[in-house]
């Protein structure tokens, strides 16, 4: 779980272990219960990954503020830069569903080497929907997490601000 500092690592946590459970979603204003829905919905979405060149699953799940569950799992493609990564699978799905203001990210891999974090360009697209403050929760094969904020993630973002307009409307 991530401190409330910007400057502290993240802590590697077990999802067997209750207190950093709820140590984590205090953090994060959390129910237990969207934590551990993030975590099952997340794992679940990688078992519907398309990814027949690299084998590496991985499935997202984003958490509306109204508590919906928006699932997305990764799509190659034989030529590579035409994959689409899971995060913006879900993203692409929600607002297509009309949806624009979230409370939290998670995605699961298939690493045994710790929880993998979103890449640069699904680190941007989460930029573009969530606030700074919006926990993305990281889980491995074994459910062990990682929790860091968007602004941990992407330090000196650029958003709206930088094109000198308004943030978009979240409805």
């Amino acid at each position: 779980m991530s401190s409330s500092s910007s400057s502290a690592p993240p802590i590697l946590s077990s999802s067997s272990s209750a207190s950093d459970v709820s140590a984590t979603c205090a953090a994060h204003n959390l129910t237990e219960s969207e934590f551990h829905a993030l975590r099952e919905q997340a794992t679940a979405a990688k078992s519907r990954a398309y990814c027949p060149y690299s084998g590496f699953r991985v499935g997202a799940v984003l958490l509306t503020r109204n508590g919906e569950y928006i699932p997305g799992a990764n799509v190659e493609n034989a030529s590579y830069p035409v994959t689409t990564c899971a995060e913006r699978v879900a993203f692409g799905r929600a607002v297509v569903d009309g949806h624009r203001d979230f409370k939290a990210v998670a995605v699961a891999t298939d690493s045994n080497q710790g929880p993998a974090s979103p890449c640069g360009m699904c680190r941007q697209c989460i930029r573009e929907f969530c606030e700074l403050k919006t926990p993305i929760i990281m889980f491995d094969k074994k459910s062990n997490f990682t929790v860091m904020r968007l602004e941990e993630l992407l330090p000196l973002s650029f958003g709206p601000s930088a094109l000198g307009v308004p943030e978009p409307s979240k409805s």
